[in-house]
Parts: C-alpha cells; sequence; structure tokens
C-alpha cells in the first residue's frame, strides 16, 4: 500500500512513518518543505502524481494558546489546509485518516464523549480542527477521522518532558510544582496513536476516537509521571483559575475509546509506563 503522510517531521510523523514501513507499507513522508499544503495547486498536482491509496494527514498548527493570538495562521492551517488535502484525496478517490483532538468539545459533558456527539470548539484551535474535520467529511467517500488527546511523544515538546524538566529543575532549588488538577482527559503516546491508526483500517468509515483508555487530570497524569520517573518532587494540586491560559480547555474531555469489538488503545497507565522505560533507555 502507498501512503502518504503530511506533517512527516512532527511528533506524530516520526513514530508513524517508520511503523509503517516496518509493515510493507511504501511510504511517502511529506512535510513544509516537500508540500505546502496551503498551496491547492501544489497539492493537487502532488498528491495526483504519488496518487497514494491512503493519506493520513499529521500536519496541523498544534499551539494552542498562539492560537488565540494568531488565529489566521491556525485557520490556514487547520481547515484551509486540510481543505486542500481533503479535496485532491476525494479527486483520486484515496483514502483518508485525519488526526483531530478532544478540543472539539465545550467540556460540558461528566461522561466519556461518544465519536457522534455534536462537537462545540470553544477555542480557535479547536474551531479550526473542526472545520478541517467538516471539509473531510465533504470531499471524502473514503475517510477515517480519529480524535485523540494529551498527546505526547519521544520526538517533540509534551507534557511529560516538560514535567521531567521542571522537576528536576525543583529538586535543585527546592520549589513545588503546581498541576492543574480541575481538567481531566486521556494522555496518549504517539506510538499508541499509531496501532490504534492501524485498526482503524479494518473497520468502516468514518469517526473515532484514538486516546489512552481511562481517565486523569493533568495533575494525576503529572503525578503518574513523576511516580514512575522515581522523582520525589514536592506537587501540589490546582485549579484553572489559578494557573489561566489564552485558550479555553476543556474542563471534561475524556473520549471513549472502545468500539463493540473492544478497546481501540491501552490503558494511558501502560503506555505511559512503556514510554518512561524508552526515553531512560535513549538518555
Amino acid at each position: 500500500m502507498k501512503v502518504l503522510v503530511t506533517g512527516a517531521n512532527g511528533m506524530l510523523g516520526q513514530d508513524l512513518c517508520p511503523i509503517l514501513e516496518d509493515i510493507g507499507c511504501f511510504v511517502v513522508p511529506t512535510d513544509y518543505d516537500t508540500l505546502n499544503i496551503l498551496d491547492k495547486d501544489a497539492v493537487d498536482k502532488r498528491i495526483k502524481e504519488i496518487h497514494p491509496d491512503l493519506i493520513i494527514h499529521c500536519a496541523a498548527y498544534t499551539n494552542v494558546d498562539k492560537a488565540e493570538e494568531a488565529p489566521e495562521d491556525a485557520e490556514k492551517l487547520n481547515a484551509e489546509g486540510t481543505e486542500n488535502v481533503a479535496r485532491a484525496a476525494g479527486s483520486i478517490d484515496a483514502t483518508m485518516i485525519c488526526i483531530s483532538t478532544d478540543y472539539v468539545f465545550d467540556g460540558t459533558k461528566t461522561t466519556p464523549y461518544l465519536p457522534a456527539d455534536e462537537p462545540n470548539p470553544k477555542s480557535v484551535y479547536g474551531l479550526t480542527k473542526y472545520k478541517g474535520e467538516l471539509a473531510v467529511k465533504k470531499y471524502c467517500k473514503k475517510y477515517y477521522i480519529a480524535r485523540t488527546s494529551w498527546l505526547y511523544g519521544i520526538n517533540g515538546k509534551n507534557f511529560v518532558e516538560t514535567m521531567i524538566s521542571l522537576a528536576e529543575k525543583s529538586l535543585e532549588n527546592g520549589n513545588e510544582i503546581k498541576v492543574v488538577d480541575d481538567q481531566k482527559g486521556c494522555p496518549t503516546w504517539t506510538v499508541d496513536l499509531v496501532n490504534g491508526i492501524l485498526k482503524l483500517l479494518n473497520k468502516p468509515y468514518g469517526v473515532y476516537h484514538l486516546c489512552g483508555d481511562g481517565e486523569t487530570s493533568w495533575y494525576g497524569f503529572a503525578k503518574e509521571i513523576f511516580n514512575m520517573s522515581g522523582l520525589d518532587v514536592n506537587l501540589k494540586p490546582c485549579t484553572t483559575e489559578e494557573f489561566p491560559r489564552p485558550a479555553k480547555r476543556p474542563a471534561y474531555s475524556v473520549m471513549q475509546n472502545d468500539t463493540q469489538t473492544g478497546a481501540l488503545l491501552r490503558p494511558w497507565q501502560e503506555a505511559l509506563s512503556d514510554y518512561i522505560k524508552l526515553r531512560k533507555e535513549k538518555v
């Protein structure tokens, strides 16, 4: 199978491409330097030339807070860029997998969000990602929209690495670390997300939630990171109001991770344990 990947140099793409190659796919990795998704004509031409069986769209504007300051930049990448890719994918009848986010929801539920639940984004980032979802539905007959959350991986900036870095500094200066405890979600390792993406290929087209199984708060997530890393830090919970950010986060963005045939991804604690072991091997 020939697979074109956008955003191949990103945190997810760097784990995705080697795994696809390992299972025998012919992978065409692209990023801004080789495929500018904002250039509609270039996208059309490249995708028709390559004629992939599958397009996995990972390219995105992911700086949630900066999107509030530069909404036009987020709109271009997440909405217009995704529309360009979706239109080209539909023109050659390729299957498209679009990576989306839990931030399409407003966080007012108290039970896990289902794929069929109506999105109601409250941030620029969430809104532009939802617009991308709508473009995929409009132009592609064969599509998977894969919503994920709280993503971390070995090849990019993420919450796990931020917490470990803060912990190491706090052990030197004795400062406490405060982490928000009133936002709940599902931590997801990029490698587990890739495995979930591969499972989609055997399922009906549509919208799916691919996130670590179970739920926790950012504080609970940090606590597990420190425990598994053997770091004894002065960790304290705080509220969202105590730690204001430009972009509004959903208070509850837990998503249902299972289908009728079982969980798509394993419990988030198992994935985090494997990630911590992997990063220790690389240090």
